[in-house]
């Protein structure tokens, strides 16, 4: 797999999804992503929000507890242009502005994302572990052949 990357600025975004806490040990992670995946984009969540700023859904990795090996939140969410009447139990959250590795992933959804983060943990990079966040580009109704773009908050 490719890990080569650019270094991009963002700027500030808004997110609305469905949230859990989880942790990487014994792949308990895997588990409690997919059920909130499977959640997210049932019709009473990603169809009902209101104030999508585009057709790309997002898996945000945020308020760590340490590194990758303490618990995180994980939100399936979509960037809003604002917060407004939020379906069920949906959250906001704020992405911040700031430096980020952006990597390009293709392949399957699910398996290609997999291998990244196994790759990105042996990797030295200078991660901030504030948020991270894989969007989903939605750009072919295969599911072999997925365009995600994957970003990495970096320390400044």
């Amino acid at each position: 797999m490719n890990m080569n990357y650019e270094t991009v600025n963002l700027c500030e975004m808004t997110v609305a999804g469905l949230l859990v806490r989880t942790t990487n040990e014994n792949g308990r992670a895997m588990s409690d992503i997919g059920r909130v995946w499977e959640e997210f984009l049932k019709n009473d969540g990603y169809p009902a929000i209101k104030n999508k700023v585009n057709s790309k859904s997002i898996g945000l990795y945020t308020d760590y507890e340490g590194d990758f090996t303490k618990p995180y939140n994980f939100l399936a969410c979509c960037e809003i242009s604002e917060a407004g009447e939020l379906p069920g139990k949906m959250v906001t959250k704020t992405i911040p502005a700031g430096t980020y590795a952006k990597f390009t992933v293709k392949g399957h959804v699910q398996r290609a994302v997999g291998e990244f983060w196994t790759n990105l943990w042996s990797m030295q990079l200078d991660r901030k572990y504030s948020c991270d966040f894989e969007e989903y580009q939605n750009n072919s109704g295969d599911m072999d052949h997925q365009e995600i773009h994957i970003y990495i908050a970096l320390n400044e």
